[in-house]
């Protein structure tokens, strides 16, 4: 950690992307309200549906009409990628705060409200999975990656494959947007002189569905990426911790009065 967190949590949007996850909607709803619900500050769950061509869209509509006040949906008309998705559902809170994770139920909702305090000792706050469920293969290759990215970036993260996340949204928007940023936003707060802290939360098998990405199709995303960033840390303009002193304002000359010179 770096300083004192300066924001203060008064609302929390939790935006959660979903590609063809029809099966999963339902009980990650009910997971998320229960989660809101034991919030101390409003919360708006934020459902973005990245151009899924299964019943997602049509699931998250049943539950809309129930939980008109906890939850809110926005539909990309083809997919974007999850950054993209990211980044409407930030656009449309509006929260002092942003919650994120994946909508394949293997990350758990309710992690949010241990890693919410941590908020009074940091400005974001990252979530380090205990234990790993997907397949041999992918893990490694997640290791492999989260070692590199640390090394060429100086990442502050140690998992940045969880999705789990709390940071402001104000931060977040100032953020340089591209295609798979969401892959590098430790990196990128930390550039931009954020304070960072991790959490320990929970990894679940996945249920239903399958991943969207291949371990080919991630390291030829990720590379290219990984340079990009790397030159936009090293470029970052820095403006926190900038004093600013008003001048005292003068007054505005007059000509004197006759009794003046008198």
């Amino acid at each position: 950690m770096t300083s004192s967190p300066a924001r203060p949590l008064t609302s929390l949007g939790i935006v959660v992307p979903l590609h063809n996850e029809e099966e999963n909607v339902r009980p990650l709803v009910d997971e998320l309200l229960e989660t809101i619900r034991g919030l101390e500050v409003p919360a708006v769950a934020w459902l973005v549906d990245d151009g899924s061509t299964d019943l997602t869209w049509k699931r998250i509509e049943e539950r809309l009409d129930a939980e008109p006040q906890l939850l809110c949906a926005l539909r990309h008309p083809c997919r974007r990628g999850q950054s993209a998705a990211l980044l409407s559902g930030a656009l449309a809170a509006r929260s002092s705060h942003l919650a994120t994770l994946d909508g394949d139920l293997q990350n758990d909702p309710r992690d949010l409200l241990r890693m919410l305090p941590h908020l009074a000792e940091a400005d974001v706050v990252l979530g380090r999975r205990r234990e790993r469920f997907d397949p041999r293969n992918r893990a490694w290759v997640s290791r492999l990656a989260n070692r590199i990215r640390r090394a060429v970036l100086r990442d502050p993260g140690t998992d940045s494959g969880c999705s789990l996340r709390v940071f402001p949204r104000d931060a977040f928007l100032r953020l340089p947007a591209f295609d798979g940023m969401h892959r590098f936003l430790p990196a990128l707060f930390h550039s931009a002189g954020l304070s960072i802290c991790e959490v320990e939360v929970g990894h679940r098998p996945r249920r239903s569905g399958r991943t969207k990405y291949s371990n080919l199709g991630r390291l030829l995303r990720t590379v290219p990426d990984l340079l990009g960033v790397l030159w936009m840390s090293r470029r970052a303009i820095r403006t926190d911790g900038v004093t600013c002193v008003e001048p005292r304002r003068q007054q505005r000359e007059r000509p004197l009065s006759q009794a003046e010179r008198d």
